[in-house]
């Protein structure tokens, strides 16, 4: 493989996410926090799908979301995840690869099935997933091939995968071999419930020189530094000596590093339909200007528009062309 041939490699879960509207009322007698991910085993996967409405089904997956975006976004982009050889898998297969995302990952022959997660979306936008993992607990460091990580530019690494932990030594292997080739690496904290699981692990990944970038939105990085102090969070993550990229909802977007914090305003939305995916896609345009050698305030304009894209209709993943969108509104040449 030539020499930097994808400008992004995404790790992360594979998942077919199964969405449908609900009421608060709904998520009360499920027993289910608002706005949370809750991993699930396959019974309760079984149960929560009797009981919701009438579905959508699209792939998903957070960092294959990512990747989506940044295709859509003109650059090269590809991932890595598990899934079974079920008709699931299927599906997510050949939705990624559709969007031209590389993905080569080996597809399992036995064991659990292909990921799912189950969203309920509320009337203001607001998703609670619950994810039953499946086959994503079978990616290791086996999946992990060294020349498409040396010949990636940037490797895009997402929380949740921190969660499996054969899946927690493929991330640490890619790392390793990213960093050999000097290359970056680039972790979204995901959720603020992974954040809570393993705080202290993503610290660390931090201040041991294994991050070049953290992804992270405002409730996340509380929760990262433990405190409900938006400033003081603000001020913990400007000493960790990485580019940290903190979405504020309507709020925008800060990029904050050691020299300077800048703030980027919110791309205008006319109505919030889905808030699923709105971080990985803004992630998905900051990497897609960061790799284009953009500013870091261009690159976080560029993600703005891309969550803007994506929170204004159902489903994670762009139903326009993003880099048609980006040159509309004079983001890209």
């Amino acid at each position: 493989m030539p020499q930097h041939a994808l400008d992004v490699l995404c790790l992360g879960n594979a998942i077919v996410d199964v969405l449908a509207p609900a009421d608060d009322a709904f998520l009360v007698g499920h027993g289910l926090a608002k706005g949370s991910m809750a991993l699930i085993d396959e019974a309760r996967a079984g149960a929560l799908y009797e009981a919701m409405g009438p579905a959508t089904i699209i792939s998903g997956g957070s960092a294959a979301n990512t990747a989506v975006g940044i295709a859509s976004l003109g650059v090269r982009a590809g991932f890595v995840g598990k899934i079974r050889n079920d008709a699931v898998g299927d599906i997510f297969a050949h939705d990624l690869r559709a969007t031209g995302v590389a993905f080569e990952t080996p597809v399992a022959q036995d064991g659990p099935a292909t990921a799912r997660s189950f969203i309920l979306v509320t009337p203001d936008g607001e998703r609670t997933m619950n994810t039953y993992l499946g086959a994503c607990q079978g990616l290791s460091s086996a999946d992990v091939d060294p020349e498409q990580v040396r010949a990636s530019r940037v490797v895009y690494l997402e929380g949740y995968l921190w969660d499996p932990p054969a899946a927690k030594e493929a991330f640490r292997r890619a790392v390793e071999i990213a960093h050999g080739a000097g290359n970056l690496v680039a972790l979204t904290l995901s959720d603020a419930f992974c954040v809570d699981r393993y705080r202290d692990e993503f610290l660390e990944l931090m201040r041991n020189g294994s991050l070049d970038i953290l992804f992270a939105n405002i409730h996340e990085l509380r929760s990262l530094y433990g405190t409900a102090d938006e400033d003081a969070a603000l001020a913990a993550l400007r000493e960790e000596g990485v580019l940290g990229v903190v979405t504020r909802s309507e709020k925008g977007a800060l990029v904050v590093s050691r020299g300077e914090t800048l703030a980027v305003d919110a791309f205008p939305v006319e109505t919030v339909v889905d808030t699923t995916g709105a971080g990985d896609l803004f992630a998905a345009g900051f990497l897609a200007g960061l790799v284009r050698d953009l500013d870091h305030s261009s690159c976080a304009r560029l993600g703005g528009l891309a969550a803007a894209e994506v929170i204004s209709h159902i489903g994670a993943r762009p139903q326009v062309s993003l880099r048609d969108r980006a040159i509309e509104a004079g983001l890209l040449a």
